[in-house]
């Protein structure tokens, strides 16, 4: 329970389980985005630590980078307005967005806990958060099947991109496979052990065709060093982009919260937890996570479906392991030959593993569309889907992630959000919500 201990030896395992399986998406955000790896793992530790202490060791959880910014995070670091910065500067403008995300969780948080969570589910309706996680999925569909066929820098011709694709796939289907058949708090490894067996079939074709699809290893004189930190900078455009991101993302903060505490308490019991106090807790203590992670140069965050996923399998729910994790976190950030080695993992295996992580995020949000039994015969809820997934995805790809408009470049999936809400509320003026409706 959250409050217990383990023994040594099952605590220090159930550590490095929750470790490795917050690493994966930590990994992916910071590559495409191109945030140091190191500071992103690093940030995310830090952020765990802050989120247990808010919480007052009552919610187990591990804060982890979060998925459902990564189309806005790209949309903003090739935007026009940042091309002519460095990448370092480009990343502190998006740590002044992050900053802005942690301050609207402060608020909504402190919503929640003076009017309940009825107002953030008429802001805020499956519909909405439904649309949006599916958006999230399939606007980088196309980033992934790039990936997926990258050939090796001055390598040329088609055994090239071919040889990229049964590395992607071979990938693709090792996750799959591992997900499939192995049990218990191995098959929440399958994330990791799936790069693992492309990473080994691109040595594979190394070894049988010297065509190498390993990236080139980063210089490091030292064994051990801090990660770089860096301030953020000011930007309105990172704010514009991200902050209607957060708001989106509230739902599955709560959502995650109710999982978490009917894990811990039993499902029987968790409507009896104070949902609204519970709610109010995770989104200020999510909030402020993130204004820590992003003043020291990380990625936004969330609390770890994985990690969630993973507790639920090992019925460890102890908080403990999560502090124990996030420690672990904060020491591997420091090794400079462990977080190297992760950059010379092969452009086609990261793409394999979007193709099922990304084709996943859209499954769940069908999902909840689904479960929260959203009415689909409703014009008012096929409207608002409509406008989301067409201007968010159809943003990207037309687009590039920024829609121009009146001299601006608006991010197409805040673009999207905001308009999916907007729609929302004008929709439901003067309506009555009969039974069943959502």
């Amino acid at each position: 329970m959250p409050s217990t201990r383990p023994s040594f030896w099952r605590l220090i395992g159930a550590a490095w389980l929750h470790v490795l399986v917050m690493l994966p998406t930590t990994i992916v955000v910071a590559l495409l985005t191109g945030f140091h790896l190191s500071t992103a793992i690093f940030a995310g530790g830090l952020a765990t630590l802050c989120f247990l202490f808010l919480t007052e060791g009552k919610i187990p959880a591990y804060y982890g980078a979060s998925f459902s910014y990564l189309p806005a995070l790209l949309g903003l670091m090739a935007s026009k307005a940042f091309a002519p910065h460095p990448l370092d500067t480009r990343i502190a403008f998006a740590q002044f967005g992050i900053i802005a995300t942690g301050l609207l969780g402060i608020a909504i948080g402190l919503a929640v806990r003076r009017f309940g969570k009825g107002f953030l589910d008429k802001l805020l309706p499956p519909t909405i958060s439904g649309a949006f996680t599916i958006t999230v999925g399939l606007s980088l569909a196309a980033n992934a099947l790039h990936e997926s066929a990258h050939s090796p820098a001055g390598v040329t011709g088609s055994l090239a991109g071919s040889l990229a694709w049964v590395i992607s796939l071979a990938t693709l289907f090792a996750i799959i496979l591992f997900s499939l058949h192995l049990k218990g708090a191995w098959g929440q490894l399958a994330l990791v052990l799936g790069p693992l067996a492309g990473c080994l079939v691109a040595m594979i074709i190394r070894w049988s065709t010297g065509i190498n699809f390993f990236e080139k290893m980063p210089d490091t004189a030292k064994l051990l060093s801090l990660p770089l930190f860096s301030l953020p900078r000011r930007s309105w455009l990172a704010v514009a982009a991200l902050a209607p991101i957060a708001l989106a993302s509230v739902p599955e903060s709560a959502a995650n919260s109710d999982e978490i505490d009917a894990q811990v308490n039993g499902h029987a019991l968790a409507s009896k937890k104070k949902p609204r106090k519970r709610h109010s807790l995770c989104l200020i203590s999510g909030g402020i996570s993130d204004l820590v992670a992003a003043t020291i140069g990380g990625p936004a965050g969330i609390t770890s479906e994985e990690n969630t996923s993973l507790m639920a399998v090992n019925k460890v729910f102890s908080v403990s392991v999560f502090v124990i994790a996030a420690l672990f976190a904060l020491a591997l950030a420091c090794i400079n030959p462990l977080v190297n080695a992760v950059y010379t993992v092969p452009v086609a295996v990261i793409g394999g593993f979007e193709i099922f992580h990304l084709g996943a995020l859209a499954a769940h949000g069908i999902s909840l569309l689904r479960d929260r039994q959203v009415d689909l015969h409703s014009v008012k809820n096929i409207a608002v889907i409509a406008v989301i997934l067409i201007i968010g995805v159809g943003g990207q790809y037309q687009y590039g992630g920024n829609i121009p408009f009146f001299g601006l470049d608006i991010p197409s999936l805040a673009a999207a959000i905001s308009a999916g809400i907007l729609l929302n509320l004008i929709l439901g003026l003067g309506e009555k919500k009969s039974k069943g409706q959502a």
